[in-house]
């Protein structure tokens, strides 16, 4: 599952708003830069590198990104393998620069994860190894966790193996230029295998009953009186890579629950009582969910190039809640799921950018060695669910006041407009007031036309379609606010 981002581009050229996105950094305590003893540290790493298990720089791994990427988690390289597949999934090793118990390990507890604003990033581990000597990076040797997994001519997932290596990525795409060459059918066997790949574990995927959300990027646009929020409608290519990094997350979690030892990414089922609100919203935006097809067939068949596709996709989104970390420790396998998925699955295929995959990486490798536990690592294991969730809090929090502020901003110009939108939660009377003022709680919409949401005041029922009127629109406040335009 991808992470929705927000993107301001260059041409928003705004002071004002690039004061108030600087403002976030302070207000919600984004992690700063790191200290003098943090770089020496990772400077140390870096010189003490130890040499690698194996060598595996002969394959022509290659990797994709959005462009301009730096900080470079995974590289692969297919093959066929009889009538399957094998797949070749290289993971940048940071366990090879952060010591257990070391500086690294202290400070990359204390942040989580990297934290991504529209303006910059603030990354897990010091640049030197996030951005550079642990990026994956093409035509540079670099160490590595290297999965290999086979697949059957399904796409069904069968032996995994996982070894220490160094490798050599050869190619260093972007999403945009690596789909152009699937369109243009350039002779491309690797591209080719990607699609082929990455349809077929979309099918196991929703005979499994699961849906993997990719949901669209946001981006602001100049208009002739303002600014304008779009989203990115994913590329196909976007979702065959993402099902690679699923894969892998997949087989991760099959190795720890076989051995009884690990930590995993959950999800519980959604609520049937949200299940039946989304089916009535599905209606209401022309496209309804039919009681015979599954959750997972019907969001794939969805076109998101069409606006009102795109708001089911997003609330959509939102019916999974609960999402945790949680210690393996002789529990059911059926309370290990990550529902979405209809799989166990683990956070294993970002360790620049998220600690948990580190201890994940770690966890696989001796497992699948035969090698035993060190007390250190089985000791990390119970703390990370409490700083994983603290740091997912955290940066969950500023990016959604990032969202609410650019999306602010591009409205501050369109005050008096009317628009169409779906009501997703209803205005209440005076006596239910959150501040017992006897002031009306205001309700919550989501635009049809553009991924906006905002409060709004005046009569609708939720899952409804109501024509609203921007009334308020502050980047500074954050707080967007329409009136529900009576019908007639």
């Amino acid at each position: 599952m991808t992470e929705q981002r927000i993107h301001a581009p260059r041409q928003v050229a705004a002071s004002d708003l690039g004061e108030l996105l600087l403002a976030l950094e302070t207000e919600f305590e984004v992690p700063g830069e790191f200290d003098a003893a943090t770089l020496q540290a990772a400077q140390q790493a870096v010189d003490a590198l130890p040499e690698p298990d194996a060598d595996d720089t002969d394959l022509p791994f290659f990797t994709i990104d959005p462009p301009g990427a730096t900080d470079l988690d995974q590289a692969m390289y297919l093959e066929r393998a009889g009538a399957g597949y094998l797949v070749h999934y290289a993971i940048a090793d940071v366990p090879a620069f952060v010591q257990l118990g070391g500086v690294l390990d202290a400070v990359s507890r204390e942040r989580g994860q990297t934290f991504y604003l529209p303006q910059r990033k603030f990354t897990l581990y010091p640049p030197l190894i996030s951005e550079d000597r642990g990026s994956l990076l093409p035509d540079v040797t670099r160490p590595a966790f290297h999965w290999r997994i086979a697949l059957d001519a399904d796409g069904a997932l069968g032996r995994v193996r996982l070894t220490r290596s160094q490798i050599r990525s050869r190619r260093q795409l972007d999403y945009d230029t690596a789909q152009r060459r699937i369109d243009a059918g350039e002779d491309d066997e690797q591209l080719a295998l990607l699609a082929e790949i990455g349809r077929a574990r979309l099918v196991q995927e929703r005979l499994r009953g699961g849906a993997s959300l990719n949901l669209p990027d946001q981006e602001i646009v100049p208009e002739s009186d303002g600014y304008k929020l779009v989203s990115r409608t994913p590329l196909p290519l976007e979702e065959f890579n993402a099902q690679i990094s699923l894969l892998t997350g997949i087989a991760a979690a099959r190795l720890m629950l076989t051995a009884g030892t690990g930590i995993l990414r959950t999800m519980p089922p959604p609520d049937p009582r949200d299940l039946k609100a989304f089916r009535q919203q599905t209606r209401l935006l022309g496209r309804p969910w039919p009681e015979d097809t599954s959750y997972g067939e019907y969001l794939h068949a969805l076109d998101l190039g069409d606006p009102r596709q795109l708001v089911i996709m997003h609330r959509a989104a939102s019916l999974f809640r609960g999402a945790d970390y949680q210690v393996i420790a002789g529990q059911p396998e059926s309370e290990l799921v990550q529902a979405a998925l209809a799989a166990p699955y683990a956070h294993t295929t970002a360790p620049l950018r998220r600690l948990v995959d580190r201890f994940v990486l770690l966890t696989c490798h001796l497992l699948s060695t035969g090698q035993p536990m060190p007390g250190e690592l089985e000791q990390a294991l119970p703390g990370l669910p409490e700083l994983m969730r603290a740091s997912s809090a955290a940066a969950n929090k500023v990016a959604r006041a990032a969202v609410d502020l650019l999306e602010a901003y591009t409205l501050q110009h369109r005050l008096g407009k009317r628009f169409q939108a779906i009501v997703l939660t209803a205005a209440q009377g005076g006596a239910v007031a959150e501040n017992g003022s006897g002031r009306p709680r205001p309700g919550l919409l989501q635009l049809v036309d553009e991924p906006v949401t905002g409060s709004f005041t005046g009569h609708a029922d939720a899952g409804t379609l109501v024509t609203a009127e921007l009334v308020e629109a502050d980047p500074r406040t954050r707080r967007i606010h329409f009136e529900i335009v009576p019908r007639g």
